[in-house]
Order: C-alpha cells, then sequence, then structure tokens
C-alpha cells in the first residue's frame, strides 16, 4: 500500500457539532415559533445553492424565514445559527498532533455555506490544523457528488491510493472509496486514531 501523504476530514460530525443539519433547524424552529414545514420545505429548496455558496446567508434567510414581517430581527437568527456550533476536543486533539507531527498533508472536506464555514474555521481556530479547506461554498459542487473529491485530489495533487477520508456519513464514503481513497467512518476520536495507525499514518 502506498504510503498515506494526504489525510481529508469532514468537519461537522467529526471536528465539531453539526452546523445546520435537521437538529438545528428544529431547534431554530422552535426557539423563534416558526412553521415547521414551511420552513423546512423552503429550507429543502435552496440549501444546495446555499452550501455549494450560490446563495449567501442574508439571501438563505430571506428566502426561508423574512419573505415576510417577523417579529424578531434577522441578526437574532444568524447568532442563533453560530451558537449551535460545538467543538468535539478529542477530535481537534488529534488533529493537532497530526499537524504538529507535519506527516501528512491535512485538509477538510466538508458541506457547509460560506458564512457559516468561515465561522467555524475562526471560532476553533482550524486554520492551526489544516492547510488547505474544500468546502461546497468554495468549490461550487457538494459531497456525495465525485466532482468534490476529483477536486481535492486535483488541487492538492495527491493520488487517491495516498490519500484517507474521514467522514461520519457512510455515502460520503462509498464515493470517495469508488475513486480510490481509503476511509474511514467516523465513530469517536479513539477508533479515529487506531484507523488512522492501521493505514500507516504516524501520530
Amino acid at each position: 500500500m502506498p504510503k498515506i501523504s494526504a489525510v481529508f476530514s469532514d468537519v461537522g460530525g467529526v471536528l465539531l457539532t453539526n452546523g445546520w443539519d435537521h437538529e438545528q433547524r428544529a431547534r431554530l424552529v422552535k426557539l423563534f415559533d416558526l412553521e415547521a414545514q414551511d420552513f423546512e420545505g423552503r429550507h429543502q429548496m435552496v440549501c444546495a445553492a446555499f452550501d455549494a455558496g450560490q446563495l449567501d446567508l442574508d439571501q438563505y434567510l430571506d428566502r426561508t424565514i423574512f419573505y415576510r414581517p417577523r417579529p424578531f430581527r434577522k441578526q437574532d437568527v444568524r447568532d442563533f445559527m453560530y451558537a449551535q456550533s460545538e467543538a468535539l476536543p478529542d477530535s481537534l486533539a488529534l488533529m493537532a498532533r497530526l499537524a504538529q507531527a507535519r506527516q501528512v498533508f491535512l485538509a477538510t472536506l466538508n458541506n457547509e455555506s460560506r458564512e457559516l464555514n468561515l465561522h467555524r474555521i475562526e471560532k476553533f481556530g482550524l486554520r492551526d490544523y489544516f492547510s488547505a479547506f474544500f468546502s461546497s461554498c468554495y468549490l461550487g459542487v457538494s459531497k456525495p457528488h465525485t466532482e468534490i473529491y476529483r477536486l481535492a485530489l486535483d488541487i492538492s495533487q495527491r493520488r487517491a491510493e495516498e490519500c484517507v477520508f474521514i467522514d461520519d456519513r457512510s455515502l460520503n464514503l462509498e464515493t470517495a472509496r469508488r475513486l480510490g481513497l481509503h476511509t474511514i467512518q467516523f465513530l469517536n476520536a479513539g477508533q479515529m486514531t487506531d484507523d488512522l495507525r492501521r493505514l500507516g499514518v504516524e501520530i
């Protein structure tokens, strides 16, 4: 097996809690007393464009919530969205050790809207660990579509067989495996550490 030279990691569900998944949206609906079916239906209609960087956060909120007057401010919703992100400390500690060792190229490979992605990078100091951020909002394509993995490989100039991709969702891993990447389905930081060591990654 070729020596592993790059580790690509998902962010939400691996390094941090999910940024804007169904659980976070359900909390929003409850807190702001929104009509759940209406909000979720509108979200589903625009979420692909939002994650691909084709809609900014203001436009997303205009289409999903502020298409009519509300008794709360747009900033209140933004603040709520940003507050949903929390660190998974053991995972970040592992990435810190990998970054310090300088044995592999580290990059994220995630689906995220532009403003939320930047907020999470800055709040949790992800630039301290990762050399590149292959995020859907920058690349214009999302997992599990093949093109996002190809772009990550092409831009980083890595061969698939020398790369590991870590994600908590099996569908995202299936596409990566078809391209020849090694994959790890994240359950917890200890398991992720063991699986990386089995692939020859020094930690």
